[in-house]
């Protein structure tokens, strides 16, 4: 995940399955986004949906350069962040479509699992 740290986590996933899984996770987010937005009109609360999924998306985008600048308390506190509010717009969304809700669960186990990686790199680095 790191190129600059000698220190890497025992559980720290192979760099040729990183791509791979974005690949679907950010399709899931996608499709997740895009019924979002077909089905604004059933979703109370569907601009503050929206903004939530933007500023954590944001956020996600951000999140590898702040990681390989070694900065690794802030690229905690910014998981802590795409966590919250991912899990946020799961719970607001889950009542009116299930699916856009199910969608970013995925997302959020493999965001969370970065965390644990990146407080080892925190911890031990």
């Amino acid at each position: 995940m790191t190129f600059d740290s000698s220190y890497e986590p025992w559980f720290q996933p192979p760099s040729f399955i990183i791509g791979p899984v974005w690949l679907v996770l950010y399709s899931m987010l996608t499709v997740s986004f895009v019924l979002l937005l077909s089905k604004r009109e059933a979703i109370t609360k569907h601009n503050l949906l929206i903004m939530i999924f933007l500023v954590q998306l944001f956020v996600n985008l951000m999140w590898p350069t702040v990681f390989n600048s070694a900065d690794y308390l802030v690229s905690l506190l910014m998981i802590v962040v795409m966590v919250m509010f991912t899990a946020t717009y799961a719970y607001l969304t889950y009542e009116h479509a299930r699916e856009v809700s199910m969608l970013v669960w995925p997302y959020i186990g493999w965001v969370s699992f970065a965390g644990v990686i990146n407080l080892a790199y925190l911890i031990y680095a």
